[in-house]
């Protein structure tokens, strides 16, 4: 019973706690508009109040006794209280619509600002399609729980206060006896209200999950088709439609219980009203007309009370959809700007990474104990095998993510004492993954420079071979290159992604695996692109295929997280281990058909 007890004081500080949040954090600043609203809510109530009232003289002064007078004023004082009541209904609508469409927005883009501002590894430790049913299913929620609130709830409550009071006005004993049966519906409703709230808290994470084995079908549909694997995806999807029409039935029926108790109650208290009405008539006690006034306001205080029952459902519906709104807005990164942290410096543009450990997860070490020196204006390559930890390096570099223990150095300044603004706007970063935009050639190379002009777009194009094939689309530099640039082929991909490194001009520049993906013919032009981005600047390259870096001023070879062995090729292959190992495999096999001092290398001709 206790703990029974405690739950319910806990949803109730809960709820009490979201109603609050959103109040101050979102509508406050909205309080001119509001109070209009409820001027005009006011206005509503009353005339509801006063067609109720104007019942009484209708049926007395005008049926019963004859006033000729009323004939005419009555029916123009209807018209008039319901012309009243048209512009303040629409007033009242608008005002709080607006209102409530603008705190959504305001939270969406609380959201989004976060989500841009997080850390990597929160970008990655989530589905994409869950973060995005936050932004879709979540706020429709709650978007319908603060619109219909704040036009329902509110309305409906004043309209119940004035014909309640219209009801005691018109004949108090009638009234007791009505709303006898009222106050044994509120426990019901509530317990409705606080069950449906879980049920959508769970219907909601179901649609998260949906939306996001949808992003990851749709994204990898070459795959589906490929490994025939439609059967599959099928009753996957189906065992989710079914688990969210399971949920959204269990809420259709929790919010459907409202409307027994409603009618039921309701019926008793027409009942009791009728006998106990029509007896105080037939003995004199009140007249026909003050009975169907009363009568009158009764019936139309039914409908916006059994509104509010069905408004609390809806309001506990996006109150679970806030708490998950919430919890994105009250994300914070922990890799920022420390408090004295100083721009960046660049004076020669060397990379030092000392004595570094680095885990994704407690338990399972990415980095033990590595050392890397990269020297001003040198080329320096990081080679080994999948999961050794080139990738986790790079990502130390630019403060993706932050180390356990040791340093990472640009010029001697620790990259955790100076802002990321100033770190990364000294970084250019190529990736087998090209980061291309669903937007305008032109803007996909000027992303990070928007106020490059046209002749710096051209120019950096020009020097990564892509000019050619950029005037030869449909609409040049205009054209858009669809979802993660699925209109372009690897090749014209990846030379978009380098000639965006190259306006950038950045005088740190990392590759990862910025060739591997890609075919003979294309390779040959983004290294001839990547020769011309990688000259006079300081640069790190991961490549598995050895022979695109033997050239390079110094190679580390990595193994499980740790540098096994370093030095140039020549020095590598003489000490007979494992790159050299590596090396004499990939030849054999013909992975690579070049010779190792050819320039086919990628930093020969640098």
């Amino acid at each position: 019973m206790a703990d029974g007890t405690n739950t319910e004081i806990r949803l109730d500080e809960s709820t009490r706690a979201l109603v609050g949040r959103i109040w101050r954090g979102y509508m406050r600043d909205h309080l001119g508009k509001i109070a209009a609203g409820v001027c005009c809510m006011i206005v509503v109530a009353v005339s509801v109040g006063a067609q109720a009232r104007l019942v009484e003289p209708a049926l007395d002064k005008v049926l019963v006794e004859g006033n000729r007078t009323l004939v005419w004023v009555l029916p123009l004082a209807f018209l008039g209280v319901a012309i009243v009541k048209g512009f303040a209904t629409y007033g009242q609508s608008v005002l709080m619509q607006m209102v409530g469409l603008r705190v959504i927005v305001t939270m969406q883009s609380q959201m989004f600002q976060r989500l841009v501002e997080a850390d990597l590894a929160f970008m990655q430790g989530d589905a994409t399609g869950r973060l995005l049913s936050r932004f879709t299913a979540d706020v429709n929620f709650l978007r319908d729980a603060i619109v219909k609130s704040m036009t329902g709830m509110a309305r409906d409550a004043l309209i119940v206060a004035v014909l309640v009071g219209v009801m005691f006005y018109t004949d108090w004993q009638l009234a007791a006896v009505a709303f006898i049966v009222f106050p044994i519906s509120v426990v019901p409703i509530v317990k409705i209200g606080r069950r449906l709230r879980r049920v959508s808290a769970n219907t909601q994470s179901e649609i998260g999950s949906l939306t996001a084995m949808l992003d990851d079908v749709f994204k990898g549909a070459r795959q589906v088709k490929a490994y025939g694997m439609e059967a599959y995806e099928k009753r996957r999807a189906d065992d989710l439609f079914e688990s969210i029409f399971r949920l959204f039935f269990k809420a259709v029926k929790t919010r459907s219980r409202n409307y027994p108790i409603m009618e039921i109650l309701g019926g008793i208290a027409v009942a009791a009203i009728i006998a106990y009405g029509g007896y105080q008539v037939l003995s004199g006690e009140t007249t026909v007309g003050r009975f169907t006034a009363f009568f009158a306001a009764m019936i139309m205080a039914y409908q916006p009370m059994r509104s509010l029952a069905n408004l609390n459902a809806s309001l506990q519906e996006g109150l679970a959809a806030a708490q998950r709104i919430f919890s994105m807005i009250d994300y914070r990164p922990t890799i920022v700007d420390r408090s004295e942290a100083l721009p960046l410096s660049v004076t020669e543009g060397a990379l030092s990474l000392r004595n570094v450990a680095f885990s994704y997860e407690p338990t399972n070490r990415a980095l033990a104990d590595v050392s890397i020196a990269l020297p001003a204006g040198s080329i320096v390559a990081l080679v080994g095998p999948s999961g050794a930890g080139k990738s986790t390096i790079l990502n130390l570099i630019p403060r993706f993510y932050d180390v356990d223990s040791g340093s990472v150095t640009i010029d001697g300044q620790d990259v955790r004492d100076i802002t990321l603004e100033s770190l990364r706007s000294t970084i250019g970063l190529v990736s087998q993954e090209t980061g291309l935009f669903n937007d305008t050639v032109r803007t996909n190379i000027a992303y990070g420079q928007q106020d490059a002009s046209d002749e710096d777009i051209i120019g950096a194009a020009t020097a990564a071979a892509a000019h050619d094939f950029i005037a030869a689309l449909p609409e040049g530099y205009d054209t858009v290159v669809g979802e993660r640039g699925m209109k372009l082929s690897g090749g014209q991909r990846q030379r978009l992604s380098i000639a965006r490194a190259i306006l950038k001009n950045a005088p740190i520049l990392l590759l990862d695996e910025a060739t591997s993906s890609l075919d003979s013919e294309s390779e040959r032009a983004v290294q001839t692109a990547l020769r011309q981005l990688m000259r006079n600047r300081s640069t790190l390259v991961i490549a598995h295929r050895l022979s695109t870096v033997v050239d390079a001023d110094m190679i580390y070879f990595l193994d499980a997280g740790r540098v096994v062995e370093s030095g140039t090729h020549d020095d590598l292959m003489a000490q007979n281990g494992a790159y050299a190992r590596l090396c004499r495999l990939q030849f054999r096999d013909g992975e690579n058909d070049r010779q190792a001092d050819q320039p086919s290398s990628l930093v020969a001709q640098v």
